[in-house]
């Protein structure tokens, strides 16, 4: 390619148009947020539902309800994994948008890690508190629901 000749903007230069051996990381990143994206409508509009519009509705949305959809194994599992999917399918997307903005490598890089370091931590807090979820362990006296059946258990 001579001096004079442009170059159809966006194509790779340098380092990027060389491609590396190994999996596509960027095409598994789309394909993740596609199928990820369809996973979480199903999951987001199962849960709006049966928060929403089963039973007594939003009216009765409280502790107790809380208590008892976290004693289910099938509602910890769909909660655990709409937390998942959405932490990690956002971060997939804020690092999209830093690649793509981002001039600087090293800035690049510290911003990208930084994303994945506080999704896994907040991804490990959220399963922690739905997997450790115990509604007797506040002090209920007031003669909900729960207290009663707490008392039962203890």
């Amino acid at each position: 390619m001579t001096a004079d000749t442009l170059v159809p903007p966006r194509t790779p230069q340098g380092k990027a148009s060389v491609r590396r051996k190994g999996p596509n990381l960027e095409q598994w990143g789309w394909v993740f947020m596609r199928v990820s994206g369809v996973l979480l409508i199903v999951l987001i509009f199962g849960h709006l539902f049966v928060n929403l519009m089963v039973g007594e509705g939003i009216s009765a949305l409280d502790f107790a309800f809380v208590a008892g959809k976290f004693s289910t194994p099938f509602w910890q599992v769909w909660d655990v994994l709409m937390l998942w999917l959405a932490f990690i399918h956002g971060t997939n997307g804020m690092r999209t948008i830093v690649n793509d903005y981002v001039t600087n490598a090293k800035v690049r890089r510290v911003l990208v890690t930084s994303l994945w370091v506080v999704a896994g931590f907040m991804i490990i807090l959220g399963t922690l508190v739905v997997f450790t979820f115990d509604p007797c362990i506040p002090n209920l006296s007031n003669g909900s629901v729960v207290a009663e059946v707490c008392r039962a258990q203890g």
